[in-house]
């Protein structure tokens, strides 16, 4: 098994969700923010300019077979490129077991 972690623009998340139905159980989905390459961007408040350095991004993680893998981020990648800086990143970690908490029974 895999988890499937995907930095995406936070407008892109309905999108993704509608595509990915199906092909996972379940996605947990954060709010979070910080930035890559592009290290923010200025914005002006009452006039005066500013540097904003934490982007918002939302995080989505799916755990999915290895043999989905490849599929997810096929369909992460189409949904959620426009072609722009900031676009995103996804990472993929092996996981080791997983547990239940209500049933304490392990996959």
């Amino acid at each position: 098994m895999k988890l499937i972690q995907c930095i995406i623009r936070p407008e892109k998340l309905t999108d993704l969700v509608e595509r990915i139905e199906g092909m996972a159980s379940g996605i947990t989905v954060s709010e979070v923010r910080g930035h890559g390459h592009q290290k923010g961007h200025p914005a002006i408040y009452r006039g005066i300019e500013y540097q904003v350095t934490l982007l918002p991004k939302t995080r989505v993680e799916i755990v999915a077979d290895d043999s989905k893998v490849d599929d997810i981020i096929k369909i992460v990648t189409e949904t959620a490129r426009t072609g722009q800086v900031g676009d995103g990143r996804i990472f993929v970690v092996d996981v080791d077991q997983t547990y239940h908490v209500r049933t304490g029974v392990t996959d």
